[in-house]
């Protein structure tokens, strides 16, 4: 999800790299879940978030759908979000009743930077620390690579930025070839191509992922 803003009122700042040591660590969260209220669909899932989500909970697109996401526009096109419930202060869908995240060792990529972001530029990305985002004062410092834990983490920060700049550039061109039906028609086959369609169990993620991309390159771009 692209932000127009002053990077300079929303941050430090600076530019992190994995190696590097931000003050982001909030020590376990302790009495403190602001982050998972009120998100709007500001959660977005990449194809890398929802796999390893349904995996865990053995659910199907469809049944993920009717229950723990929802689909909205993101920068033109139609991608799955975390829900919200309709409960006081809208906590989202997998925070349980001790407001701690039911699903953690497989949160979203946005769930473990926080209060991280992301900075596309040149090709890649760096991160930034959001100023503004995380009511906790009392923050420490930590390696960035620590502090984002994921598995298999050069492949994913490899696979994060070939999904930002592939979205950005169907993005852009379904833009500027201005046609409403042809631009529904892809933002959907997007979303049943990397969403929808499940994962075989006998291969890895990122070997799938990148043979769908290959193909929705050829077909798009």
């Amino acid at each position: 999800m692209r932000r127009d803003c002053d990077l300079n009122e929303i941050s430090d700042g600076k530019r992190y790299l994995l190696n590097d040591m931000v003050k982001a660590d909030c020590n376990g969260c302790k009495d403190c879940s602001a982050c998972c209220h009120d998100m709007g669909s500001s959660i977005v899932l990449d194809p890398l978030d929802f796999y390893r989500i349904s995996n865990y909970m053995n659910l199907p697109f469809e049944t993920m759908l009717d229950r723990h996401i929802e689909l909205n526009i993101v920068d033109g096109l139609i991608l799955p979000n975390l829900k919200m419930t309709e409960m006081p202060n809208r906590p989202c869908i997998f925070l349980n009743d001790s407001h701690r995240c039911s699903i953690h060792p497989y949160r979203p990529g946005i769930c473990r930077i926080f209060p991280l972001g992301r900075l596309y530029e040149n090709n890649s990305f760096s991160y930034i620390l959001q100023v503004n985002e995380c009511p906790n004062e009392q923050k420490s410092k930590i390696k960035v690579s620590k502090w984002i834990d994921t598995p298999d983490l050069k492949q994913n920060q490899q696979f994060i930025s070939d999904w930002h700049y592939f979205l950005k550039e169907l993005h852009e061109q379904l833009l500027a070839q201005g046609d409403e039906e042809n631009i529904k028609k892809t933002a959907m086959q997007l979303l049943q191509f990397f969403y929808i369609e499940p994962y075989s169990s006998e291969e890895t993620f990122f070997a799938q992922f990148y043979s769908r991309l290959s193909h929705m390159k050829k077909l798009f771009l």
